[in-house]
This record gives C-alpha cells, sequence and structure tokens, in this order.
C-alpha cells in the first residue's frame, strides 16, 4: 500500500529542522551574456520566490558563487521573508583574496563577516568548510577549527559543516579509499554537525568504517545536506547544466572524469529501463531521482539547482506524489546500478549503492 511522501521538516541537527527539499542558488553566480544581468538576477529572485512559496527553508549558497553575488541575491529574499524561518547555508574554503591561503589566519572570519553583509543576516545556521585543502601538512587546518568552533560557541553559527567525501567517475578502489580516510581524519579533527555532499544516482560509492555515508552520519548523530541530487539534470532525461568543477585538494579530485557527453550519453541510454518501467510523463524520472535520495533516510535533506520556475514546481511537485514502495526502489536501484557500471566501465553490480534502511 502507498502512502504519501512525509514532507515534514526534518531535523538535520543543531536545532535546525530543513524542508526534505531546499534550493541551491549555485546557478546565480554562473556566467551571463553581457547586459543580462538584471534580466537574470530577476528571474533568480522570482524563482527563489516560488520555491519559498512550495514550502523550501533550506536556503544554500556559498561566497564562491558568483564571488559573493549568489549571496546579495539571496539576502534581497531574506529581507523579503524576516519572520519565515529561512534557514541560510553558506560556505568558505576557495576564497583567498589577499590572504596566503583562504583559511590562514583570521580569513575564514573576515569571509563569514562579508557573507553575513551580502546576507543582511545576524548569524548563519549553517556554514561548511568547502574544501579539503589546509596548505602543506595542514598547515592551517588548526587554524580553521578553532574559527570555526569560536563561531559556533558565539551563537554566530548554529552549525559548523563539513564536505562530504567524492570521487570522479571511474575512479579507482585507491582513489576510493584515499578520499575517505582524507574524509574520516577530517571529519574526527573537526567534528561537523553536519555533512554537506554531492549526492545522487551516478555518485561512486564510498564506504567509511564499513558503512554508507548514511549509515556512518546516522550512527553519530550528523546531518546530511545532498546537493545535485538530479546530476545537474542528467537524471531528468535533460542536458547538463554544467559539468564537475576542477577544485584539486577542495575534495573534488582533479582530471576530466566528470559528466562528458559520453557519459551523459550512456545515462540517458541506460534510463530507458525506468522509462519503460514506470512510464515517460513529464517529470517522471525526476521523481525517481529524488524519492530515492530522500527515502534512504531522514536525517537528510536535498537542494537542488535551478534556471527557471519550471524546474522548481516539476521538483517540489515530486514530493507531492506518494513514496516508492520498496519493489519500486529495488527496481530503481538496480537500474541505476547498471548506469553506474557503465559509466565506470567497471563489471555490472560490482559497486552496489548504498543500502537502504
Amino acid at each position: 500500500m502507498k502512502t504519501a511522501f512525509d514532507t515534514t521538516k526534518r531535523h538535520l541537527g543543531q536545532g535546525l529542522f530543513a524542508h526534505p527539499l531546499g534550493v541551491n542558488c549555485g546557478a546565480i553566480g554562473a556566467a551571463e551574456e553581457p547586459g543580462q544581468a538584471q534580466a537574470r538576477d530577476g528571474r533568480f529572485l522570482d524563482v527563489l520566490r516560488r520555491a519559498v512559496e512550495l514550502g523550501a527553508n533550506l536556503l544554500d549558497t556559498a561566497d564562491c558563487y558568483g564571488a559573493g553575488h549568489a549571496e546579495r541575491m539571496l539576502g534581497r529574499l531574506l529581507r523579503e521573508h524576516p519572520d519565515q524561518g529561512l534557514l541560510t547555508s553558506s560556505k568558505v574554503g576557495h576564497i583567498r583574496g589577499s590572504a596566503p591561503h583562504a583559511y590562514a589566519d583570521r580569513h575564514i572570519h573576515h569571509q563569514f563577516q562579508q557573507t553575513l553583509e551580502n546576507l543582511y543576516a545576524e548569524e548563519l545556521d549553517l556554514y561548511t568548510l568547502d574544501s579539503w585543502d589546509f596548505g602543506p601538512q595542514d598547515r592551517y587546518l588548526g587554524s580553521a577549527i578553532d574559527q570555526m568552533h569560536t563561531l559556533r560557541e558565539l551563537g554566530a553559527v548554529r552549525a559548523v559543516g563539513l564536505r562530504g567525501p567524492h570521487v570522479p567517475y571511474g575512479a579507482t578502489p585507491e582513489e576510493r579509499d584515499a578520499s575517505a580516510a582524507r574524509f574520516l581524519y577530517l571529519f574526527q579533527m573537526i567534528k561537523p554537525n553536519i555533512v554537506w555532499t554531492r549526492f545522487n544516482a551516478l555518485t561512486p560509492v564510498i564506504t567509511l568504517e564499513g558503512e554508507d555515508l548514511f549509515a556512518f552520519t546516522a550512527r553519530l548523530g550528523v546531518g546530511l545536506v545532498l546537493a545535485a541530487p538530479l546530476a545537474h539534470g542528467v537524471l531528468t532525461g535533460r542536458a547538463p547544466r554544467i559539468t564537475t568543477p576542477n577544485l584539486g585538494a577542495s575534495g573534488l579530485p582533479p582530471g576530466n572524469r566528470g559528466l562528458t557527453p559520453d557519459r551523459v550519453a550512456r545515462v540517458t541510454a541506460g534510463m530507458e529501463a525506468l522509462r519503460v518501467h514506470f512510464g515517460d510523463e513529464q517529470g517522471t524520472l525526476t521523481r525517481l531521482a529524488l524519492l530515492s535520495c530522500l527515502q534512504r533516510a531522514d536525517h537528510c535533506a536535498a537542494v537542488v539547482g535551478f534556471t527557471s520556475k519550471t524546474q522548481v514546481e516539476e521538483s517540489f511537485g515530486c514530493l507531492s506524489g506518494p513514496t516508492l514502495t520498496a519493489t519500486e526502489l529495488q527496481v530503481i536501484d538496480a537500474a541505476y546500478a547498471d548506469i553506474r557500471a557503465d559509466i565506470e566501465e567497471q563489471p555490472r553490480r560490482r559497486v552496489p549503492h548504498p543500502a537502504r534502511t
């Protein structure tokens, strides 16, 4: 028997309750044709307003999205809804400015103050260390931890976040193990309240102390924010907006192993099995991608990117129907496992997706 999807706000930790689906403002910082900035900004504000109308209360951005422009745009929205309980999430770790390193000395504090000014806010609900690069021999790790913990202790930040483990498509077992080991080390040192991570049906599986990321964080009482649950549109059947960026030591290993045109074509072909089983109505693939993420655990929320109201309405509309049954989830997981095996060029079913609990 099918039941309606539960859109009750989920507890991510530190008293933060988020609607299962929020929005990521990365697209606001994307390049635009000269002379189109005003029209673009108006369009993005309209989309953000629509997302809030549909229930979104987790608004995710970063100081590097458009060099602060995304934060300033989000600040305009926050001023329109001062008493609506919207959760602000931003990140630090990629803008160095005149400092020797993005995490050097008090640079985090400097970026934090600028973020508050951009958002017209007095505090942040979630502040995430977005890069795993803490300088040679982790020279700036200690100061970064001190600054983040001080912000939390002072009440300027409610929850400290850490970027989750991630490897490119086709990663070797050694690369997966190295990413897991690095994450576990940083996790132990930083002691985050929430893990912000890129996760979708195509994400290569990384094991943490014998568990997937969902079980690992649940056991330790840490919340999860899942970014790119639609793989930048690939899992909806549309062409991707962007490919995996080359951020080096930030936690996204370098190399041209992202969603290349060849891999996108393979994914599209692989999703034919889902179309045959579930139908090809508008929004069906989007619904399968989102619910397959959100039904894995109740301590996670997903944030979707956007470029139009239509995209946001489709995503939030997916939550208005029933949950996926256990049998449906098995069909979906099997299809996605075949797709991952294909794009990772490994034997089929060799690397299963995280187990469901």
